[in-house]
């Protein structure tokens, strides 16, 4: 039992040192980084919970929350080598599945958007992302190797190796194929494509073709001006002719030339 328990407390801290380049040492990283608290206490209360001793498992996750800010009900299934980064505000619901390499970052949310007694809350796969205040709602699927960008709400399945963000949750690549370094910090790239703006950029290009189309076409029929009415407009009466076949001019005018003749 104890080559078992320092087997699972070296997995839990070595998770840290691959995805924080924060983490120093592992006695730092076993007292003083709350995600790998609630995920061991996670562990305890589980085991508790599928003993059907309840009300020790759910008073254990009480304290657990207390302690380190998460939440994570003792009916959930989490995978190995999952990681919970700063993670204050991270709640994960009771029949919500977590595959292996997990990481979650705080303000994340696994909740369900039912109150009927069956699974409502996500299933997530191997090595998903999920950044800084994402939720994801609902008994849906995310797929395996998945990103789901910080503050995305997501309400529909996700295919595997794809990007998320937005809200609602668009899929903004579907090749999202894990980097180099085999980790995407706060599920972003470093230039993540914003759809919505990607929209109002197009909207206003179209905008501003539009204009330029009406200002060509007002140009191409725009009626020829006559020679004598350069410095001024009349927007009435312009165009109508006397009985004689002359054009009128204007009162303006008329009374301009004769005061010319005056002088």
């Amino acid at each position: 039992m104890v080559q078992s328990l320092s087997r699972a407390l070296r997995e839990h801290t070595d998770i840290v040192f691959e995805r924080d380049p924060a983490a120093r040492t592992r006695w730092e990283v076993l007292t003083t980084y709350p995600g790998v608290h609630a995920v061991l206490i996670y562990r305890v209360a589980h085991r508790l919970w599928h003993r059907r001793w309840r009300w020790l498992a759910r008073a254990l996750s009480h304290f657990a929350r207390f302690l380190t800010g998460i939440e994570i009900h003792p009916g959930a299934e989490i995978g190995r080598r999952f990681f919970i980064d700063h993670g204050m505000g991270v709640v994960i619901g009771e029949t919500a599945k977590v595959g292996d390499d997990v990481t979650l970052y705080h303000g994340v949310t696994l909740g369900g958007t039912t109150w009927k007694r069956e699974r409502r809350h996500p299933t997530l796969g191997d090595q998903v992302v999920v950044g800084a205040g994402a939720k994801i709602l609902g008994p849906i699927e995310v797929g395996s190797c998945s990103r789901i960008g910080s503050n995305a709400v997501v309400i529909k399945d996700v295919p595997e190796n794809a990007v998320v963000v937005g809200v609602p949750g668009r899929v903004v690549n579907k090749d999202g194929a894990r980097t180099g370094e085999g980790f995407d910090p706060y599920g972003q790239k470093e230039h993540m494509p914003d759809p919505v703006a990607k929209a109002v950029e197009c909207i206003s290009e179209h905008v501003h073709a539009v204009e330029r189309r009406l200002e060509s076409l007002e140009h191409d029929h725009r009626a020829p001006v006559p020679a004598d009415s350069e410095g001024w407009s009349c927007p009435v009466g312009e165009g109508e002719e006397h009985a004689g076949g002359e054009a009128s001019e204007p009162a303006s005018a008329m009374d301009t030339a004769r005061d010319q003749e005056d002088r």
